[in-house]
């Protein structure tokens, strides 16, 4: 069973740029952890304010694995006022 998650991230106008970049580091990080299928980042194309990070792995143990190595790497992923409003996050499960 593959796993994923797609995640909603709400950064200020003035800090979007930023946070693209962060997010695609954490996706760089995501990704060098083997089982990782993809790790990806987005934005909304009706006005723009969202971005949107999405991954998929082989398994659980795939997806733990990348998260402890985003943990011990050198990236920014604190929840800070540099957000308009909460993240989203959604676990998924293929069927």
């Amino acid at each position: 069973m593959t796993v994923g998650f797609v995640a909603f991230h709400y950064p200020r106008p003035e800090d979007f740029d930023d946070f693209v970049a962060r997010v695609r580091k954490v996706g760089a990080v995501l990704r060098s952890v083997p089982g990782c299928l993809s790790a990806d980042c987005w934005v909304t194309t009706d006005g723009g304010d969202a971005v949107v990070s999405t991954g998929q792995w082989e398994s659980d143990e795939a997806f733990a694995a990348s998260f402890a190595a985003v943990a011990a790497a050198d990236v920014d992923v604190t929840f800070d006022e540099r957000e308009d409003r909460p993240r989203k996050i959604f676990e998924l499960a293929s069927r």
